[in-house]
């Protein structure tokens, strides 16, 4: 299985503190932000990983992590030119890829706890064609969400909702094959104008193949200087 870090974006919501620098550099604790989702893909025992850059500061991050070889991966980078959607970055990954099965994680995700290795290893080794970790959330609006009937089997995301009908999300971490990239080649923008990963996940919903996992671990994205806060408590407890 490949990695997929998506590092792009604008940042908007973590202004001033992006006007000079790329998010994914901003410290997360001790560390830089980056580093969280490189730990999480090298959880799952993950070693060759592609990084899709973008925003200010793309060659900072480069310099930062270099080839990968002082966290024991074989790094490589993709540049995405503008804030199309998380679908569309993933879709840069494509020759990168190949025909290999692959684990995306947004570059501001902060996950803690045991299994990743085991969600990985079950996700190689079933037939679905695509994959997430649903996490509950006191702010679910902020982000896709989940929809369970009343038998609790999933029936669908939707994006940012006024009103949420679960506090359920998908975090950011996606599990997915190459034929995930057909897919997203026949999605049209979103009302933000963006490719939204929720339709990648309910097309796969739809087709009875999405393969989920509930995240019972700590989770915290930083992509607001609230939830930045958050993480970086996240972290340090971890460290403690």
């Amino acid at each position: 299985m490949k990695g997929v870090i998506l590092a792009g974006g604008t940042a908007t919501r973590l202004d001033p503190l992006t006007r000079v620098t790329n998010k994914h550099l901003l410290p997360v604790y001790d560390r830089p932000m980056i580093f969280y989702p490189i730990d999480t893909l090298r959880g799952m025992g993950i070693r060759e990983v592609m990084i899709i850059l973008g925003g200010k500061g793309i060659g900072d991050i480069v310099e930062l992590l270099a080839d990968g070889a002082d966290h024991g991966l074989d790094l490589t980078y993709r540049y995405q030119s503008g804030p199309l959607g998380i679908a569309h970055a993933i879709s840069l990954a494509r020759d990168f890829v190949a025909e290999d099965p692959f684990c995306v994680v947004l570059g501001d995700n902060i996950l803690r706890g045991p299994g990743l290795a085991d969600v990985a290893a079950a996700f190689a080794e079933c037939e679905h064609g695509a994959g997430t970790l649903l996490h509950r959330v006191p702010d679910p609006e902020r982000f896709g969400v989940a929809e369970l009937d009343d038998r609790g089997m999933l029936v669908g995301f939707e994006e940012k909702p006024a009103i949420p009908k679960s506090d359920l999300i998908p975090i950011g971490v996606y599990f997915l094959r190459p034929e995930a990239f057909g897919v997203i080649a026949g999605l049209v923008p979103s009302r933000r104008g963006e490719f939204e990963i929720t339709d990648v996940l309910n097309h796969y919903v739809r087709q009875g193949g999405l393969f989920w996992r509930h995240w019972e671990g700590h989770w915290s994205d930083a992509g607001t200087i609230s939830s930045l806060h958050t993480a970086g408590l996240l972290a340090a407890g971890a460290s403690a």
